[in-house]
């Protein structure tokens, strides 16, 4: 564990050399990537990811994924402007909202954990079938009337300062998972589900519960997202966050989490949202169209999972070096052949 825990920490600091070094390539890309509301902007745009990535890291941590994070995030904000069409106030459509959100990760987590289908193929499911739905209801409508303090909970500022209110929110939750994830017991049996989950299941952890409640929170932070997107874009749509879950999984892969399970800290997850929210932000300053930021985003991950795979394999290989046998000196009997020679 300690091992584990310095080699989390070293790619910790690498990661905050890649922060700086993204700090530097913008600030040379444009003279307005360092203004402050230039910084706000960035921030304020990566917190609907960044809410999801939360839920995504206990996700990946128990060895499993969602990808249907996206779909759900739209199918919530389809939801949200049904009710208003409906006439509901925006506190009771931000509720509904929520239920449907936290519904959705209901049934991705019932049927992987007590389906026992693999996780992959279940989302990828029901990525198409909450989208679908949610293009269904609303078709191609989009709804932008809402209250102005709700539009200042997704691109507005505290005060007089640059600090956006979507930074506030994400905060809140962010120390209460990784409090959780670090600190409490059902956070830590997480590490055990997803290093073994035989050996998980045999030392008391009730497996099935603890991946359903992963999946429950990642539909319920889903509709958290999709109230501060909605709030951001001032629109709502059945289309929105198409494509959410690769930067998502990206950015909790390039903390550190291993896709595998067992591995990976709240704290790196935080320093990579940040790398990738700045190195997108000065890739659009720089001219860059968001196609090419996709393949960007593809390619960090693909080169974060080569690494840790390159990593691992050589960890392991070194192991069985360090542990094999060596070969036996043979011994000299030089008193034995002394006695045969006095027998002689």
């Amino acid at each position: 564990m300690t091992r584990l825990g310095g080699s989390l920490a070293r790619w910790e600091s690498l990661l905050l050399l890649f922060l700086i070094g993204a700090f530097i390539y913008g600030s040379f890309a444009s003279p307005y990537f360092l203004t402050a509301s230039n910084v706000s902007i960035a921030i304020a745009g990566a917190m609907p990811g960044a809410i999801v990535a939360l839920p995504m890291t206990l996700i990946i941590v128990t060895g499993e994924i969602d990808i249907s994070v996206g779909s759900i995030v739209g199918l919530c904000a389809t939801s949200l402007a049904v009710c208003l069409e409906h006439g509901l106030p925006i506190e009771a459509a931000m509720a509904v909202s929520f239920v449907v959100g936290t519904v959705a990760g209901l049934v991705n987590g019932v049927i992987v954990a007590y389906g026992g289908l693999p996780s992959l193929v279940v989302t990828i499911g029901t990525l198409a079938l909450y989208r679908g739905i949610a293009q269904i209801i609303l078709e191609e409508r989009g709804v932008s009337s809402f209250p102005d303090w709700y539009q200042s909970m997704g691109f507005g500022t505290v005060g007089a300062t640059p600090i956006p209110w979507s930074l506030l929110i994400f905060a809140v939750f962010f120390i209460g998972f990784a409090v959780f994830l670090h600190r409490t017991h059902r956070g830590r049996a997480l590490y055990a589900i997803g290093n073994n989950r035989e050996a998980a299941r045999f030392s008391g952890i009730d497996v099935k519960r603890s991946i359903l409640g992963v999946f429950a929170a990642s539909g319920a932070m889903c509709s958290i997202a999709a109230i501060v997107l909605t709030a951001y874009l001032a629109s709502a749509r059945s289309d929105t966050a198409t494509g959410l879950a690769l930067p998502v999984i990206t950015v909790v892969v390039l903390g550190g989490v291993n896709i595998f399970g067992g591995s990976g800290t709240m704290g790196g997850v935080l320093i990579a949202l940040f790398v990738l929210a700045f190195v997108q932000n000065a890739l659009g300053l720089a001219g860059v169209t968001p196609e090419e930021q996709q393949i960007v985003t593809g390619a960090v991950l693909i080169a974060t999972l080569v690494l840790f795979g390159a990593s691992g394999f050589i960890r392991r290989k070194a192991a069985v070096l360090w542990r094999a046998p060596r070969p036996a000196v043979p011994e000299r009997r030089v008193g034995f052949a002394r006695a045969s020679d006095d027998g002689k």
